[in-house]
């Protein structure tokens, strides 16, 4: 499907503020997007047993002291959000913090996990300086259940207390990719965790990732999370540092950037967390496995551009919405964080067009 360049929406101030902004902008979206998603945890398919609304709602609701924990202005940012749009703050979490949620979810209802979990989401990958013209990237897919694609924003956020930072996200959503004016970038792959809890949700952490100076600094934010579920979290900085964590509620093993390219998609790679991944078909494992290959094989030259990557999210893992899981390349980003460059796109990276993007001054 052709789409227009990515929307984009502005946000500054206190973090009531800039949620007010998000949640008044989109109102109506937000509200059908949230319905849409109570729906689909509901209904099993992704959270393993049907649930009413009201018990979905229950779980979400008690996540939210977690939050309020983790960063007390990004939960008055996303109470600010619901409030404007008209969704409750037990909505909020589920429609920002969706495939972590699934995970918290499984976990309460425990022997009910399901035999073919849906979750084979996103591409990601850091190029080093050295493999960059001294100028390393960051860049990923964000894939989704083709429902979400509707949805994508670019939100640019100047608050009252921090850097500024352009982030990649849906309507309703704290944010889910993004670079800081100070070079900090930050990304994610969906991950199937078996040791899913009542915690924090990833859009949380991905925003307080985006206040830090440095990728020592975004890491540890990662690492002291106290987390709902799993995703993978790449961060990388204009100093050329980079990291990639594994990241269970259990468990979070780091790997450094080196001299190669880092890549990951939706499946553990170490004896840690393959101990608490989820049950996940072999067709959805196949899918990762291939898709990390080819962005593997596709980076490996002596000098990577920013057309060489925005090729690879074209054509070797782009994915396009097929029965049963549908699943999409809903957009995709790419980032340098050494010379302050963010590219998006809305939609199939295959069929829509990048646009550069710079902060909101």
């Amino acid at each position: 499907m052709r789409r227009p360049p990515i929307r984009i929406l502005d946000v500054a101030g206190s973090p009531g503020a800039m949620g007010h902004i998000h949640g008044a902008t989109y109102a109506d979206e937000i509200r059908a997007y949230a319905k849409e998603r109570v729906e689909l945890v509901a209904e099993g398919l992704w959270s393993g047993v049907p649930l009413d609304r009201g018990e979905v709602l229950e779980v979400a609701a008690a996540c939210l002291e977690a939050h309020e924990r983790q960063s007390a202005p990004l939960y008055e940012e996303m109470e600010a959000m619901a409030a404007s749009a008209g969704i409750s703050l037990a909505e909020s979490v589920v429609v920002g913090g969706f495939t972590d949620f699934v995970d918290t979810i499984r976990a309460e209802v425990g022997s009910h996990h399901p035999r073919r979990v849906m979750e084979d989401t996103c591409t990601a990958f850091i190029v080093p300086d050295s493999r960059a013209s001294g100028a390393g990237f960051f860049g990923q897919t964000w894939d989704m259940h083709a429902s979400a694609t509707d949805h994508v924003i670019l939100m640019r956020t100047r608050p009252d207390d921090g850097p500024g930072a352009v982030v990649f996200t849906t309507t309703g959503c704290l944010g889910q990719i993004g670079m800081n004016e100070l070079g900090v970038c930050v990304g994610i792959n969906n991950l199937t965790a078996a040791d899913g809890r009542r915690g924090v949700m990833w859009p949380t952490v991905i925003r307080q990732v985006l206040l830090a100076e440095s990728a020592e600094e975004a890491r540890d934010v990662i690492l002291s999370a106290d987390l709902a579920g799993g995703h993978n979290y790449l961060v990388f900085d204009g100093d050329g540092t980079g990291f990639n964590i594994e990241a269970m509620p259990t468990v979070r093993p780091v790997t450094g950037l080196r001299s190669e390219a880092l890549v990951h998609t939706n499946h553990t790679t170490t004896a840690d967390t393959d101990a608490v991944q989820g049950n996940r078909s072999p067709d959805l494992q196949e899918s990762s496995r291939r898709r990390m290959v080819a962005a593997a094989d596709h980076l490996d030259r002596r000098v990577v551009s920013v057309d060489d990557l925005m090729e690879l999210t074209r054509n070797q893992v782009c994915q396009v919405s097929e029965p049963p899981y549908h699943i999409e390349t809903s957009g995709a980003a790419v980032m340098r964080p050494k010379t302050a460059d963010f590219w998006a796109v809305w939609g199939l990276p295959s069929m829509n067009d990048y646009v550069r993007v710079g902060f909101l001054s």
